[in-house]
């Protein structure tokens, strides 16, 4: 079954960092647009970061200098570094592909979402 699955969400204190992954399965993830999204309850779903399959990268304005995404095609595995973590971070964060053509933080076109993997920063 062709799908994404995230981990390595949990809670931390503000400031502090998780490491989220999103191993591809029954699919090569280096060959697609790979994005991360969150929402927060009673919060529409945003982008956070994107990486092309030439590694190129996006982030939200709100992330940038905090996050980094990269991949590891050899596991095909994307990651998700969150550091300086605040608790307006706190959400469910989700991994999602899309064809290549097009690799930027809309949720539009994005076909294939993982199940999601919880992040809550405490104050």
């Amino acid at each position: 079954q062709v799908q994404l699955v995230e981990s390595g969400g949990g809670s931390v204190q503000a400031g502090g960092s998780l490491r989220l992954s999103c191993e591809a399965s029954r699919f090569t993830s280096g060959s697609v647009c790979i994005g991360w999204f969150r929402q927060a309850p009673e919060k529409e779903r945003e982008g956070v970061a994107t990486i092309s399959t030439a590694g190129r990268t996006t982030y939200a304005d709100s992330v940038k200098g905090r996050f980094t995404i990269s991949r590891d095609n050899a596991k095909n595995t994307v990651y998700l570094q969150l550091n300086s973590l605040k608790p307006e971070d706190t959400a469910m964060y989700y991994c999602a592909a899309r064809d290549p053509s097009y690799c930027y933080i809309d949720p539009q076109g994005f076909s294939l979402w993982g199940q999601g993997t919880q992040v809550t920063v405490s104050s």
